[in-house]
C-alpha cells in the first residue's frame, strides 16, 4: 500500500491532464455500449417497422459518435502517454538527483550498467504503467459495470450465466500472479546484468582487443543472456498458461451463450432481436473483464521496475551533520588523530593512523599498494565516514564542515583521470562552472596546455571524446591540472598524478605540478620516489600503519623501509 502511495503521488503535478485523459476514456468506453443499443431497437423495432429514416439517422448518428472516438483515442494515445513519458522524466530526474547525493560505498558496490538499467529499461516501463494503469483499471471497471447492466435488461439469466465466469478468470489470475512476478524481476534483474556487461565490456574495448579477449567477453555477455532468457521462458510460460487459461474459459462462454440463447429464442423466452443485441454485447462485459486480468502482465513488469527504482531512492544520501557549517578562508593544516578504517566495516585498512600536515606544506605518502594511501586521500574530502578517531582541517573535525564547502577548498589529481564527452573548454570549467573565458585560458597556460589546445581543429571547443579518448595521455593530465587550477583550492591532492604516464612526459608534468603545488597544502601519493624527494615530509604506510616518517634524508638516513624502496626502485631503473 505504501508503494502505491508513492506511485500515485507522483500524478499530482499532472492533474490535469490525468482527469482529460480518464474522461476521454470514459466517452470512449460509453460510446462502445451505443452500437448494440442500436443494435437491439434496429432488429426490435425500425426494421419491422420499416422506419428507414429513422435507421438513416441512427446509423449517421453513430458515425459521427465514431469519429468523436476517432478523436478520444487519438487524445488517449498522445496526451496519455505524453502523461507518462513526464511521469518518467521527473522520476529519471529524481533518481539522478538521488544519485549525484549518494557516497562513495554505494558505488563501489554497484556496478555502472545495473544503474543505468534503473533509468531507462525500469522507468519505461513505470512510464507505461502510469498511462495504461489508472485507464485500464478505471475504465474497464465502469464497462464492466454498465455493460452487466445492459445485458441483465435484455435478460438476466444469460447475464448470470456470463457472470458465472468470473471467478475462474480470477482463480487462474490469483494463481499464475506470484509466478509471473517473480519471474519478471528476475527477467529485470537479469537485463540489469546485461547492461552492466555490455557497459564493462564498451568502456574496456581497447583492453579486449589488446589482447585478443573478444571470445572471453562473449562468454560473459552470454551469462547474463542465458539468465534473460531463463527468467523471460519462465515468465511467459506463466503468461501463456495465464492467456490460454482465460482465453479457454471466455470461448465456453460463448458457446454457453450460444446454446442457451438459442433455446430461449425457441421457447420464446427472448425475441430473436433481443438475442442478436446480446450476443453483440457479450464481448463488451467479458472484454473489459480480460484486459484487466491481462493487465497483471504490465502491472507486475511496471512495478517490479518501480520497486527497483525506489530500491535507489531508499540508500541513504550523504547527509551534513546537523552541527556542521561551512569552513571560509580555509588555510589548508590537516591533521589525523587515531584514525581508523575499513570499506566493508570489519578489516581495517587504516589502523589508528597519526598525521599531521602543516599549512602550506608538501606531504607524501608512499609505500606498498594496498597499504592504505589512497584511503587516506579519500578521507580528507569526506567521501568515506572514519570508524574511530578524527580528522581535521584547519583545527576543524570535519564532521562539523558541510561537504560542499570542504570538498571546495580540495583540489584532486588522480592517476585514472576522467574527462566529460564535452569541449575542451567544458572540461576545464569543471573546476569552477562560472569562471570566465579569460580565467579559463589562464588556467590553461599554468598547464601548459593552451598552445597545445588553439593548435586543435576548434581550439577550446574541440569535443575531445569519452574519458578524453582523443587526447594524448600528457594532454588529459594537462587538463585535469588546468582543471584544479581554475578551482584553486587551499588543499591540493595527487594521487599518483603522473603514474600513468611515461618518463618524458612525468618530467614535462611534474613542472606544472610544482606550480600548482605552490602556496598549497599538498598531499602526493606517489610510486616513483625521484618525485617526492622534495617533499617537507614523507610518510611510510604499510598494513595500515604509517611505520616511518621524516624527510627524504632523514628517512634514508634512518635505513628502514623508505632506503629499501629508495635503492630497489633506483636499481630496477638503473637496470
Amino acid at each position: 500500500m505504501k508503494m502505491i502511495k508513492r506511485f500515485v503521488s507522483y500524478y499530482k503535478p499532472h492533474t490535469r491532464l490525468f482527469c482529460l485523459d480518464m474522461g476521454a476514456a470514459l466517452l470512449v468506453a460509453l460510446i462502445a455500449i451505443v452500437y448494440p443499443i442500436v443494435t437491439r431497437l434496429m432488429l426490435n423495432e425500425l426494421i419491422p417497422q420499416r422506419q428507414y429514416g429513422m435507421i438513416l439517422l441512427f446509423g449517421s448518428a453513430l458515425l459521427f459518435l465514431y469519429l468523436v472516438r476517432m478523436l478520444l483515442n487519438y487524445f488517449i494515445q498522445y496526451q496519455g502517454h505524453m502523461m507518462g513519458v513526464r511521469m518518467q522524466a521527473q522520476m529519471r530526474r529524481e533518481l539522478f538527483q538521488h544519485l549525484e547525493k549518494l557516497p562513495y560505498g554505494f558505488y563501489d558496490k554497484n556496478e555502472t550498467g545495473k544503474i543505468m538499467s534503473r533509468m531507462t529499461t525500469d522507468l519505461f516501463d513505470v512510464s507505461e504503467l502510469a498511462h495504461h494503469g489508472p485507464e485500464t483499471v478505471i475504465i474497464s471497471a465502469i464497462s464492466v459495470i454498465i455493460s452487466f447492466l445492459y445485458l441483465g435488461s435484455i435478460d438476466w439469466m444469460l447475464t448470470l450465466i456470463i457472470f458465472a465466469c468470473v471467478p475462474f478468470l480470477i482463480v487462474i489470475t490469483t494463481v499464475m500472479r506470484g509466478k509471473i512476478q517473480s519471474a519478471f524481476r528476475r527477467s529485470k534483474a537479469a537485463v540489469a546484468e546485461i547492461n552492466a556487461s555490455v557497459q564493462s565490456s564498451i568502456s574496456g574495448i581497447r583492453v579486449t582487443k589488446a589482447f585478443t579477449n573478444a571470445e572471453k567477453e562473449t562468454e560473459k555477455f552470454e551469462i547474463g543472456n542465458e539468465a534473460f532468457q531463463d527468467a523471460s521462458r519462465d515468465g511467459y510460460r506463466a503468461m501463456g498458461k495465464f492467456h490460454s487459461g482465460t482465453t479457454f474459459i471466455t470461448d465456453i462462454v460463448n458457446v454457453v451463450i450460444l446454446i442457451a440463447g438459442g433455446i430461449f429464442v425457441y421457447n420464446g423466452r427472448i425475441g430473436f432481436g433481443d438475442y442478436s443485441a446480446f450476443v453483440v454485447s457479450v464481448n463488451l462485459f467479458l472484454n473489459p473483464i480480460n484486459t484487466l486480468l491481462r493487465f497483471t502482465e504490465q502491472f507486475q513488469n511496471g512495478f517490479a521496475g518501480f520497486e527497483r527504482f525506489l530500491g535507489i531512492l531508499e540508500e541513504e544520501p550523504e547527509k551534513d551533520a546537523p552541527d556542521a557549517y561551512p569552513i571560509e578562508a580555509v588555510k589548508g593544516e590537516i591533521r589525523f588523530e587515531q584514525v581508523s578504517y575499513g570499506y566493508d566495516g570489519e578489516n581495517d585498512v587504516l589502523k589508528q593512523v597519526n598525521l599531521h600536515i602543516g599549512v602550506g606544506k608538501k606531504f607524501a605518502l608512499v609505500g606498498p599498494s594496498g597499504g592504505g594511501k589512497t584511503t587516506i586521500c579519500h578521507l580528507i574530502p569526506h567521501f568515506y565516514d572514519v570508524k574511530e578517531g578524527e580528522i581535521f582541517i584547519d583545527d576543524r573535525e570535519i564532521h562539523t564542515i558541510t561537504l560542499e564547502s570542504l570538498r571546495k577548498n580540495i583540489g584532486i589529481v588522480q592517476q585514472d583521470i576522467y574527462l566529460f564527452n564535452a569541449s575542451v573548454r567544458d572540461n576545464i570549467l569543471y573546476g569552477r562552472p562560472d569562471a570566465t573565458e579569460e580565467e579559463v585560458v589562464e588556467a590553461a597556460k599554468k598547464a601548459n596546455i593552451h598552445e597545445s589546445i588553439m593548435a586543435m581543429e576548434y581550439g577550446y571547443d574541440t569535443v575531445i571524446g569519452e574519458r578524453g579518448v582523443r587526447l594524448s595521455g600528457g594532454q588529459k593530465q594537462r587538463i585535469s591540472i588546468a582543471r584544479v587550477f581554475l578551482k584553486n583550492p587551499a588543499i591540493l591532492i595527487l594521487d599518483e598524478a603522473t603514474s600513468a604516464l611515461d618518463n618524458t612526459t612525468e618530467i614535462l608534468i611534474q613542472k606544472e605540478l610544482d606550480e600548482l603545488c605552490k602556496g598549497r597544502t599538498t598531499l602526493i601519493v606517489a610510486h616513483r620516489l625521484s618525485t617526492i624527494k622534495n617533499a617537507d615530509e614523507i610518510a611510510v604506510v604499510d598494513g595500515g600503519n604509517i611505520v616511518e616518517q621524516g624527510s627524504h634524508a632523514e628517512l634514508l638516513a634512518r635505513g628502514g623501509i623508505y632506503k629499501n624502496l629508495y635503492q630497489l626502485q633506483f636499481h630496477s631503473e638503473d637496470c
